[in-house]
C-alpha cells in the first residue's frame, strides 16, 4: 500500500457534499505545485504530452471538454504510474479568427498603410461605421483580446480539473512561438524546402487571403448548368458550365482523348461566344465524356481542374477576377475592350447574370439553365465561394509534387501508433491525395511574420530571387518595422534599397510546431532532450490532414524522427439530432453553467464515456449519473470509514468473503491498467464502475455487521474495506479528480493523484488464494432475499425466520463460506442448504 497515514474517525465530515470541491482543490493544487513538471527526471522517466492549443476566438464548449478530459485522464494515469508528466496548455491565439473576433467587438479593420497612433484607444461601444486603424495598432487590440479571452478559458479548465502545469503555459503569437516558427521556416528554406512563387492560389475573398489545400470543405450549394454555343470550324461547339461568366478567361476547350466526337477539333480552334477570342482545342484524360456534352471549357481560372490543364497543357492566362471578388478593371490580353467594359468591376454573381442576359440575346445560350446541386470550395472559416486568382505566395514541400517526401510521409505514418487504428487510413488518404506544396503565406496581419526583405531594383521592385535574412540571434523578426542586416530605415522602400515581405505564416505553419515551442528548441536545449520526441498527441480526427500531417512533416524535416509516438484520435459531439456540434451550426453547448450546476466530476464522467476516434451524444441524463456516482462514492467512502475501515489497513484479511473481495478488484485493477496503457480510458472507467456499485450495494451491507463488531473477523472486515476503498480511490482518481481527493484527504496524507497506482500484487498479497466466484454467490444470494422482501412491499429490514438455499451440494458448500455474512445482510434467523439438481442457487424466504 502506499500513503499510510491515518486520522481519527472523529475527523470524518458530518455531511460530505460535493459542493466547493472544486474551489476547495483547484486552489490547493495550484498552492501545492501537485502537477509541476520535475525536470530533474530524464527523458526514460518522462511522459510528455503536446497538448492542442484551443483558438481563442469565442468560448469554449462542449466539444473541448470531451477531449481534454480524455488527455487529462491519461496525464493523471501516467502521473500515478510514477512518470514526471510535460502537459503544457497552449493557447492558438494567431489567425484570422482572432482578426474576425477583433474586428466585430470593436467595430475596426486594419489598413496597414495607416501609421501607428500610439494615443489611440478603442471605444466603448463600438458605433456603427467601422473604424480604420495601422498594423500595429490592429495587432495590439488581438493582444489585448487574446489576454482577456485566455484568462476566462484557463479558469475553465482549472474549473474542470485538468492537471495541466499552468507555469508552462505558450501562445502561438508569443516570443518563443516567434522566434521558433521563423527559426525552422529559415531552415526550411536554406534546405531547399521553402520557396516562393507566383501561382494560381485558391483566394478567399471575404478575408482577402490564400487559403491552403488543408483548409479546404465542400458545401453543397445551389447552382446551374448553362449550355453556350462556341463557333467552330465547321460548326457550333455546345459545352455545359456553371460559371458561364468566366468566358472572357477561356483559354482552351478540353475533350477526352478517347472521345471520338470530339476528334476532327484536335489541333483546331473554336471561337468564344460574345467575346469572339479564338481558343484551341486540346484532349486530356481528365475531360470526362459522360458529364455535360463531354468538351468543356478551360478559364483561368474556375476551379482546380482548370489549374491542372492550364498547367499540362501550357496555356495563355486571361485573370478576370481579382482579390476582392469582382472582375478587374482592365481587360485580359486578346479580349476586345468593348466586350469587357461591361463587366469591369462587377461582382461574381452581377456578372453572371450579365452574361447570361448577352448570351441570351446573341441566340448563344441554348435552352433555360438547368438547375444543380453541387459541391463549392470554401475556407473552413469563410463565407463566400473560394475564387483562383494569381498571386505571389511562400510553400513548403509537403509530397504534393514530390514522390521522395510523400513516400517519407506515408513511412511516418505507418511508424506512429494510432488510437484508434483505422485513423491510419485518414492520414495516408491525405498524404495519397495531395496535389501541391503546402501553401503557408496568409495577407493578413496578426501572425509570425515571414522572416525575409526583398532587395529593390533600380526601378524600386522587389527582386524575389535575392532574400534578405536575418541573423539567427535576432529571431523573431518583424520585417515591417525592423531592418534586414547592413541596412537602415532610410532604405526602405527606395529603389537600390529593401522591402519586407508584407505576409504573414499560415496559423497551422506554426502550430506545427508545437512540440518545439513547449519543448524549448534552441532556447531551452536541457528540457527539450527531455521531453522530445514527445509520447502523445491528442486531437480531432477532422484535423489530421492539417495539424497532424504538418507536425509530423516538420519534425520529420527538422530532426528526423516521428515527433510524438503515439496520437489518440477524439470523435465529435453529437447534439440529441446526431449532429455534429458547431459553432457555425448553431448547436453547442457551453460547459459553465453545466460544471456548477452538476460538478466538474460528473461532467468529466459524462466525457470520459467516450471511446477515442468514437463520437458521442451530448447526454444531460448521462452527466447526471456521473453525479451520482461521485456521491456514492463520497458517501460510501464516509461509511467504510466510519466503520474502522482506516484504523484496520494492516490487519489480515481472513474472511473468505473478503478475500474474494479483493481477488475480484485485482481482477479489475489489472483490467483498467490495460485499458489505459490502450489509451481506452471509457473500458478502464466502466470495468471499474462496474465493480464499485456491487461493492457498495452488496459487499459493504454483507460485511457491515461484522464490521461493526470485534475479532479478527471483524478486523479482516475492515482491512479489506480499508483496502478496496484505497484501491478504488486511485481506480476513480484520473475521472473523478475532485471527490476522490476530497476522500483520500479524510485519512491518508498527500495527494491520491501523486499517490501510486493500484497494482494486482498489493491485493492479491493480502488475499492470495481469494475465490472471486464467493463475492458472486453471496451477491446473487443478497439479490434473491431482497427480491423476495419487495415481492411482498417489505422493508428490507424486515426479518426473515428461514430460509432455503437449493442447489448443487458444492455451490452450497461455498455458500456456506459466507453463510454469516448472508444472514446478517439478509435478517435471517435460520439458513437451511438443500441440495438440489436445479444448476443455479435458489433462495426461497419464509415470512
Amino acid at each position: 500500500m502506499t500513503d499510510t497515514g491515518t486520522t481519527a474517525r472523529a475527523g470524518l465530515p458530518e455531511r460530505p457534499s460535493l459542493d466547493g470541491l472544486e474551489d476547495k482543490w483547484a486552489r490547493r493544487w495550484q498552492e501545492e505545485d501537485t502537477y509541476a513538471f520535475d525536470r530533474s527526471k530524464e527523458r526514460a522517466d518522462v511522459y510528455a504530452i503536446d497538448t492542442p492549443p484551443p483558438t481563442v476566438s469565442g468560448e469554449l464548449h462542449m466539444g473541448h471538454v470531451f477531449s481534454y478530459t480524455h488527455t487529462d485522464t491519461v496525464a493523471r494515469f501516467q502521473r500515478m504510474r510514477g512518470k514526471t508528466v510535460f502537459y503544457p496548455m497552449g493557447w492558438d491565439d494567431n489567425g484570422l479568427p482572432t482578426e474576425r473576433r477583433v474586428q466585430v467587438v470593436y467595430g475596426v479593420r486594419c489598413d496597414p498603410t495607416l501609421p501607428y497612433d500610439p494615443q489611440w484607444q478603442p471605444p466603448v461601444k463600438p458605433g456603427k461605421e467601422t473604424v480604420s486603424i495601422s498594423r500595429r495598432n490592429f495587432v495590439e487590440l488581438c493582444d489585448r483580446l487574446t489576454t482577456e479571452d485566455e484568462k476566462v478559458f484557463e479558469a475553465l479548465w482549472r474549473r474542470l480539473g485538468l492537471s495541466v502545469d499552468w507555469k508552462m503555459t505558450y501562445t502561438t503569437i508569443g516570443t518563443r512561438a516567434r522566434a521558433v516558427s521563423q527559426r525552422a521556416f529559415l531552415n526550411n528554406l536554406a534546405r531547399g524546402e521553402a520557396y516562393t512563387a507566383e501561382a494560381p492560389t485558391l483566394w478567399d475573398v471575404g478575408f482577402r487571403t490564400a487559403v491552403a489545400q488543408a483548409e479546404l470543405e465542400d458545401r453543397e450549394r445551389q447552382g446551374a448548368y448553362h449550355r453556350v454555343r462556341f463557333h467552330g470550324p465547321d460548326g457550333p461547339v455546345e459545352i455545359d458550365t456553371t460559371r458561364p461568366e468566366l468566358l472572357p478567361a477561356c483559354v482552351a476547350l478540353v475533350f477526352h482523348p478517347g472521345d471520338e466526337r470530339y476528334q476532327h477539333l484536335l489541333g483546331k480552334t473554336v471561337r468564344t461566344p460574345f467575346f469572339g477570342v479564338e481558343v484551341p482545342v486540346y484532349e486530356h484524360q481528365l475531360a470526362a465524356p459522360d458529364k455535360g456534352t463531354g468538351i468543356v471549357m478551360v478559364c483561368t481560372f474556375g476551379d482546380l481542374t482548370d489549374v491542372a490543364w492550364w498547367r499540362d497543357l501550357q496555356l495563355e492566362t486571361r485573370v478576370v477576377i481579382g482579390r476582392d471578388g469582382r472582375f478587374l478593371p482592365d481587360r485580359p490580353a486578346g479580349v476586345p475592350v468593348a466586350a469587357y467594359e461591361p463587366f469591369a468591376g462587377l461582382s461574381v454573381n452581377a456578372a453572371r447574370r450579365e452574361i447570361v442576359r448577352v448570351l441570351t440575346e446573341a441566340g448563344d445560350l441554348i435552352g433555360e439553365p438547368t438547375p444543380i446541386t453541387h459541391p463549392v470550395k470554401f475556407y473552413e472559416k469563410g463565407d463566400s465561394p473560394l475564387e483562383i486568382v494569381t498571386s505571389r505566395q511562400w510553400f513548403i514541400r509537403n509530397g504534393g509534387r514530390d514522390p521522395e517526401i510523400r513516400e517519407r510521409m506515408l513511412a511516418r505514418g505507418q511508424e506512429l501508433r494510432w488510437f484508434p487504428e483505422h485513423m491510419r487510413h485518414r492520414y495516408e488518404h491525405w498524404v495519397n491525395g495531395l496535389t501541391g506544396d503546402w501553401l503557408i503565406s496568409r495577407q493578413r496581419f496578426f501572425g509570425v511574420p515571414i522572416p525575409v526583405w526583398y532587395r529593390l531594383d533600380d526601378a524600386g521592385e522587389p527582386d524575389y530571387a535575392q532574400l534578405l535574412i536575418p541573423d539567427e540571434s535576432s529571431l523573431p523578426v518583424d520585417p515591417s518595422s525592423e531592418c534586414p542586416p547592413g541596412h537602415t530605415e532610410e532604405q526602405r522602400g527606395v529603389p537600390g534599397g529593401f522591402a519586407a515581405d508584407p505576409d504573414v505564416m499560415d496559423t497551422w505553419a506554426t502550430s506545427s510546431l508545437t512540440p518545439q515551442i513547449v519543448g524549448g528548441w534552441h532556447d531551452d536545449e536541457d528540457l527539450f532532450r527531455r521531453v522530445f520526441p514527445m509520447d502523445h498527441r491528442p486531437q480531432a480526427h477532422e484535423i489530421i490532414r492539417t495539424w497532424l500531417f504538418s507536425t509530423v512533416l516538420r519534425a520529420d524535416m527538422e530532426s528526423d524522427v516521428l515527433p510524438w509516438r503515439n496520437a489518440i484520435l477524439s470523435g465529435w459531439i453529437l447534439d440529441p439530432d446526431r449532429k455534429k456540434m458547431a459553432k457555425s451550426k448553431g448547436n453547442v453547448v457551453t460547459p459553465e453553467d453545466l460544471l456548477v450546476q452538476n460538478g466538474s466530476d460528473a461532467v468529466r464522467y459524462w466525457a470520459a464515456n467516450g471511446r477515442p476516434g468514437a463520437d458521442l451524444a451530448f447526454d444531460p441524463a448521462q452527466i447526471k449519473v456521473g453525479r451520482r456516482l461521485a456521491t456514492k462514492l463520497l458517501n460510501a467512502s464516509k461509511f467504510a470509514l466510519g466503520l474502522g475501515a482506516a484504523e484496520a489497513l494492516r490487519q489480515p484479511v481472513t474472511e473468505p468473503l473478503d478475500q474474494a473481495m479483493l481477488a475480484r478488484l485485482a481482477e479489475v485493477v489489472t483490467a483498467a491498467t490495460d485499458a489505459f496503457e490502450r489509451y481506452d480510458h471509457t473500458e478502464a472507467l466502466q470495468v471499474t464502475e462496474g465493480f464499485f456499485w456491487p461493492f457498495c450495494d452488496d459487499y459493504i451491507e454483507l460485511v457491515k455487521e461484522r464490521a461493526y463488531a470485534e475479532g479478527p473477523a471483524s478486523d479482516s472486515a475492515r482491512a479489506a474495506l480499508a483496502a478496496g476503498l484505497s484501491v478504488l480511490l486511485r481506480l476513480f482518481a484520473p475521472f473523478l479528480p475532485y471527490v476522490t481527493e476530497e476522500v483520500w484527504s479524510w485519512w491518508r496524507y498527500g495527494s491520491v493523484h501523486t499517490a501510486t497506482w493500484p497494482t494486482k500484487y498489493e491485493l492479491t498479497r493480502v488475499a492470495p488464494e481469494g475465490d472471486t466466484s464467493l463475492l458472486e454467490l453471496a451477491g446473487e444470494a443478497l439479490r434473491q432475499v431482497r427480491r423476495a422482501k419487495s415481492d411482498r412491499k417489505l422493508s428490507m429490514k424486515a426479518e426473515v425466520p428461514l430460509a432455503e438455499a437449493l442447489g448443487p451440494a458444492e455451490m452450497l458448500d461455498r455458500l456456506a463460506l459466507i453463510e454469516g455474512d448472508l444472514r446478517s445482510a439478509g435478517r435471517i434467523g435460520k439458513l437451511d442448504r438443500l441440495p438440489d439438481r436445479t444448476p443455479e442457487l435458489v433462495i426461497a424466504c419464509a415470512f
